[in-house]
């Protein structure tokens, strides 16, 4: 059998926890190093100081805003390319690929330009301080313009995942991170280049990653062509991309507006709160992309096995997704709970406000995220299924609909304490409006089942 062919066997006929071991564990692998990068990244730049550490956190939800385009046509595309693929429109599948990436990169370097000629008046916006802006616009101006890498990484990264060919997202991920771990220190100590060593070495890492993903295609190892003769960007193709993309994009715009509103809340309290705030964000982050990638995984059976209408198939994928989903997000949750103190301190070479501010959040956030497994799960079934609209709404939940009155109104009511609690209220309200989603969706899903049924009958 070829690997096409596994590929779809795979996603269409094999045991459903095999299945999304197969797809979910490489991608969370990646995803995982991914995240730990980032993790080193901030501890290494957490040790030049404060306004360096709150530079970085600053021009953090900057980097998200480019990045959500890659994510607008790649999860746009491979939502719809699983279901191309189930139900065989192998031609069709090859022309969304192609159209999605090169749709991708092009809006991408549009967006990055127009982010250059304007990165201060951005940083301002985002919340940086006097002490803070000079070490911002030296880490920006070389973060985004090399994020052009990573709008291609990521629409790759969806739609190569939405084939079944998990292992190559991981090996681009894990070579691409393993990299900038190693030049991270050298960058930035060794060479002396502080703020600006850490965007280099992120630039070189996102650059080779792409590297992986060139060679993948070049060597015809895709089950599609991303030939520049294939774009053909139809209405209809337009549309089926777009309904879930830009949902998708949304999420990630909300993600980083949700970061922003933190820092400008916190700006009041200077820089020590900005990077205990930092600090949080990249180790929930730890978490948060652990449990996206594992879900990578998920959606193509979920999107393959609703195309096919194998309905048996994917109620096991929905169930076996969130018990183990759930139980690692408890774990997890619970780790950065009992062990913030001992976290935190990592970030800074012992500024006791930093670690003060950063415990707290991180102990709230820690037990918040017990619920965020089930959450994602249903968020990321919706737009697998191609149902958009509410797809969009619970994925805009979270750090959204949820979020953005919460940390507006809260800090005013509740001090520094408003700003430190206002995600975990946030997860929580999102949480209750999950259960009532589900539960309309697996009615839905039940009258499709029967309605099969009956008419095999």
């Amino acid at each position: 059998m070829n690997e096409r062919n596994k590929k779809m066997e795979l996603l269409g006929s094999a045991p459903i926890p095999q299945a999304l071991l197969a797809l979910g564990i490489p991608i969370m692998i990646g995803m995982l190093i991914n995240a730990l990068y980032n993790l080193v990244d901030a501890y290494f730049v957490g040790g030049l100081g404060e306004s360096q550490m709150g530079a970085i956190s600053i021009v953090f939800p900057l980097g998200q805003v480019v990045v959500g385009l890659g994510l607008m046509f790649g999860n746009g595309a491979a939502s719809y390319l699983s279901r191309l693929l189930g139900s065989g429109a192998k031609d069709t599948a090859n022309k969304v690929a192609s159209t999605a990436l090169y749709s991708s990169v092009f809006i991408g370097a549009v967006v990055i330009i127009g982010a250059s000629i304007f990165l201060e008046p951005i940083l301002t916006m985002l919340g940086a301080t006097d002490t803070i802006m000079s070490y911002a616009v030296t880490y920006a101006r070389i973060y985004v313009l090399s994020s052009i890498f990573n709008v291609f990484n990521v629409t790759m990264n969806n739609i190569v995942s939405s084939e079944g060919a998990a292992k190559t997202t991981m090996c681009a991920l894990l070579l691409g991170a393993v990299l900038n771990i190693g030049l991270d220190p050298m960058f930035i100590y060794a060479l002396d280049m502080g703020v600006a060593g850490a965007a280099i070495a992120t630039a070189i890492s996102q650059f080779v990653s792409t590297l992986v993903y060139l060679i993948y295609v070049f060597r015809k190892k895709s089950a599609f062509t991303f030939s520049i003769r294939e774009f053909a960007p139809t209405k209809q193709m337009m549309s089926e991309i777009l309904k879930i993309g830009v949902p998708t994009l949304t999420f990630q715009l909300l993600t980083s507006l949700s970061i922003a509103l933190i820092n400008r809340a916190a700006n009041g309290y200077g820089d020590a709160v900005i990077a205990g705030m930092g600090a949080v964000t990249r180790v929930t982050s730890m978490g948060t992309l652990v449990v996206f990638g594992f879900l990578k995984g998920f959606q193509p059976i979920a999107g393959f096995s609703y195309g096919a209408k194998k309905f048996d198939r994917l109620k096991e994928a929905i169930r076996t997704s969130t018990m183990w989903s759930t139980v690692f997000c408890v774990a997890v949750g619970l780790l950065m709970a009992i062990f913030s103190t001992q976290i935190i301190s990592a970030f800074t070479d012992g500024n006791t406000e930093m670690i003060s501010v950063g415990v707290k959040s991180l102990r709230a956030n820690g037990l918040s995220f017990i619920l965020f497994g089930f959450y994602t799960v249903y968020s990321s079934l919706f737009l697998a299924l191609g149902k958009g609209s509410a797809g969009f709404f619970l994925g805009a939940c979270r750090q959204g609909i949820c979020f953005v009155p919460v940390i507006l109104l809260l800090p005013a009511l509740w001090g520094l304490n408003g700003i430190l609690y206002a995600q975990p209220i946030a997860d929580a309200i999102s949480a209750i409006i999950t259960v009532l989603m589900a539960a309309q969706l697996h009615r839905e899903l039940a009258k499709s089942a029967a309605a099969i049924q009956t008419n095999a009958q």
